[in-house]
């Protein structure tokens, strides 16, 4: 176990919370409810951004930016909407301050907004809005943005990077002349997620779709992938959403069909945040840190020199530069930590508890030798090989190191979905080991809301790939023809 961590046997929670300070990701903020994530926090994000953007764009979609601050009118025009945020919203009511004369600074009275303005919790409103006036006809459609941007929600209990008042994320809105375009465009982008999840952040993702008490407010139908974590517990980590003609409607958004006839605009919006930082970390780490996939890994190579004398420094130093040229050629981020201010133990330990991929130690015995140490993050097992051929063999070792962090995954996930048929086992899996239940619900709200009460379990998903099959509602006896999945979730 890392220096100041606590074991996720003790306290999964303080392990989570010590991990993401000590590991140099984000620390809380002057301000209550917010965080500061530091530079290798945002850089692990950074990386996430670009991946994301890329597929974005090679989907067809364009970034935008649309204004931070919401004409509280807006959010009466679409009622569920309104319903869904309204606790949660920050409202802005004066817009100067002043000196009250003793010297404190105090808010203005007679600089009221006319209008109180909502800090962003979402865009759909100010966006529709805007979509008004950029749509006559079907050639303007379909509307295909993406925003990165902030968002507020305002939480009474907060977790790093889970649950925060304000957090960064990226929001899609897009617009369609038919619903059958808009149900297409939120199945993709589900599946952009999804990917993503498994490919890049090798965090296995079931893909469904949220009963009507845990949809999107405002939508028709809301698309997800759900993620399990080491703790037997479920976080949602993507969302895609069919908004219908909703906003359409709210914002009086038509356009003119081929066929010369006014109609409302078909909607999607889909959305990712820095809560994917949780699932990352929760999924793979260990009592000695961060494990991060090197597909994600902002650093995925670090060198560590372990010498006497300045000449031994001098060969190893010859030996890295071209080493590190040959990894970057093969486009592997490196780091060559010749500090002289710690010693490699540290170096060690710190790496370790950053989670970069793979650990080379090179020292004057490895010179003369002609090997190297090859330390691995996720198996945290250590060997040595030769010097020659060794960016390819690190490049194929990369390769295994993504691969196996995801099976990791994908087995305990596989280890922790359980059937069950009558509530009673519901209830001993949920207490026990957790995870996923697999098991018939009755299809309504009342019944979802009893069991969430009961046992504080949420049914995350109804699996996309779910089969038909006849069966009894563990809490009612009714009938049923799927399963549904539920569990304690973040």
């Amino acid at each position: 176990m890392s220096k100041g961590i606590t074991s996720r046997a003790d306290d999964y929670s303080q392990w989570y919370n010590d991990l993401v300070i000590k590991a140099d990701l984000a620390e809380y903020s002057a301000v209550r409810g917010c965080m500061v994530i530091k530079p290798y926090g945002y850089a692990i994000w950074e990386r996430m951004q670009a991946i994301l953007d890329k597929r974005f764009k090679d989907t067809g979609h364009s970034n935008a930016y649309f204004p931070l601050f919401i004409p509280k009118s807006f959010f009466s025009k679409e009622a569920a909407h309104v319903e869904g945020f309204a606790t949660e919203c920050a409202v802005v009511t004066h817009y100067r301050l002043k000196n009250d004369g003793t010297g404190k600074i105090v808010v203005d009275e007679d600089a009221k907004l006319e209008e109180e303005l909502i800090v962003r919790p979402t865009s759909e409103t100010i966006i529709w809005n805007t979509y008004r006036g950029w749509i006559e006809s079907y050639r303007d459609l379909p509307i295909l943005v993406n925003q990165w941007a902030n968002v507020v929600r305002w939480e009474m209990r907060t977790r790093l990077f889970l649950r925060t008042a304000e957090f960064l994320w990226q929001e899609g809105h897009t617009a369609h002349a038919t619903q059958e375009e808009a149900i297409e465009e939120t199945e993709r982008m589900l599946e952009v997620y999804a990917t993503f999840a498994e490919k890049i952040l090798a965090v296995p993702v079931i893909r469904g779709r949220k009963t009507e008490n845990e949809r999107f407010a405002g939508a028709l139908d809301t698309y997800c992938i759900e993620a399990l974590m080491q703790d037997g517990k479920a976080l949602q980590a993507g969302t895609s959403h069919f908004l219908g003609q909703n906003f359409a409607k709210a914002f009086d958004v038509k356009f003119t069909s081929k066929e010369g006839k006014q109609e409302h605009v078909w909607a999607t919006s889909w959305g990712v945040s820095t809560r994917l930082m949780g699932a990352l970390i929760m999924a793979h780490s260990d009592d000695q840190g961060l494990v991060l996939p090197p597909k994600l890994a902002p650093i995925q190579v670090v060198i560590v020199p372990i010498f006497k004398t300045e000449d031994e420094k001098m060969h190893i130093d010859s030996f890295v530069n071209q080493l590190t040229d040959e990894l970057k050629v093969k486009d592997i981020s490196v780091k060559y930590d010749d500090r002289d201010t710690q010693r490699p133990g540290f170096k060690f330990a710190e790496w370790e508890l950053k989670g970069v991929p793979l650990r080379v130690a090179v020292g004057a015995r490895d010179m003369q030798n002609g090997t190297v140490e090859l330390a691995r993050r996720d198996t945290q097992t250590k060997e040595t090989i030769a010097q020659e051929g060794l960016a390819d063999h690190i490049a194929q070792l990369l390769d295994s190191i993504q691969d196996n962090i995801y099976q990791k995954a994908l087995d305990y996930r596989a280890s922790h979905i359980t059937e069950v048929n009558s509530y009673d086992e519901f209830k001993e899996v949920l207490e026990g080991k957790g995870g996923f239940i697999s098991c018939h619900w009755d299809g309504t709200v009342e019944t979802e809301k009893r069991v969430k009460e009961e046992t504080k379990a949420t049914i995350r998903c109804i699996p996309l790939d779910a089969k038909e099959e006849a069966g009894v509602c563990i809490f009612t006896g009714k009938p049923s023809n799927k399963r549904v999945l539920f569990a304690k979730a973040y």
